[in-house]
């Protein structure tokens, strides 16, 4: 069976939203980037990235973030975005309320995570790795929506599970509110504390605390699930330099 170019977010959001994750397959480049690699910062044949990124829906729409774990989010379009293919300032997160503005996020385990309010007049994209998670990237995407959070929906595309992802104490220590999306990896000593991070348990903790509710997905793994995505760590583990990237992407049709 052929495995799916897109996945599509299960919400029960209006029926003028536009929402997918592209999976690594259907693209143009060669290994390690095969073959949909939408990012033009790893190596890959610039050429061929755009070749790949035309085939995503309304790709000329596109708003590219130069992504950099931090807690910036940015509203669409945006003063330097003059072009579809402008690259926009750093940030991790962006929003928009005008039709065909597509926010998107590029991710190879980080968090991709998708907003809308409940009158599908408002979306956003972030990336949520452990620093923008942190950084509470989250709460201030949501703070610039300024919507009903109780009436929104949040849905967490694919990332890499708990069960891969090893940290230090620094980490666990950075999220000291939330000790529940912590435990003791196999690797744990005394002289050298390793712990399994949940992105997706930290993700909808805070979400809830924001006072969402409307929340879907977390179901994915970009470690185990190599069919489908590209994962950083994955790469490192088998003695790779760098990797693709899949993109998650929302806009309002």
């Amino acid at each position: 069976m052929a495995l799916p170019n897109f996945i599509k977010p299960d919400w029960k959001v209006p029926p003028h939203i536009v929402a997918y994750t592209s999976c690594r397959g259907g693209g143009e480049s060669s290994p390690p980037f095969d073959s949909l690699n939408v990012a033009q910062h790893v190596g890959d044949d610039p050429q061929v990235v755009e070749q790949n990124r035309s085939k995503l829906p309304n790709f000329q729409h596109y708003h590219w973030l130069n992504q950099i774990h931090s807690d910036i989010c940015l509203e669409l379009p945006h003063e330097h975005s003059a072009s579809a293919d402008a690259k926009l300032p750093g940030a991790d997160a962006c929003f928009t309320s005008h039709k065909n503005q597509v926010c998107a996020v590029m991710t190879a385990d980080c968090l991709p995570l998708l907003l809308c309010n409940a009158q599908g007049t408002k979306v956003a994209a972030v990336h949520a790795g452990w620093r923008g998670l942190a950084n509470n990237i989250i709460e201030k995407t949501i703070d610039k929506l300024a919507c009903d959070t109780s009436s929104m929906f949040a849905w967490l595309g694919p990332a890499i599970s708990q069960q891969y992802f090893e940290v230090g104490a620094d980490v666990k220590h950075s999220f000291a509110d939330f000790p529940e999306a912590f435990m003791p990896s196999s690797n744990y000593s005394a002289n050298q504390a390793k712990y399994l991070a949940d992105l997706y348990a930290i993700a909808r903790a805070k979400l809830v605390a924001m006072g969402l509710h409307n929340i879907s997905g977390g179901e994915y793994c970009t470690y185990e699930q190599a069919d489908l995505f590209f994962s950083h760590r994955r790469a490192t583990h088998q003695g790779l330099s760098t990797t693709g990237r899949i993109v998650t992407s929302i806009y309002i049709s």
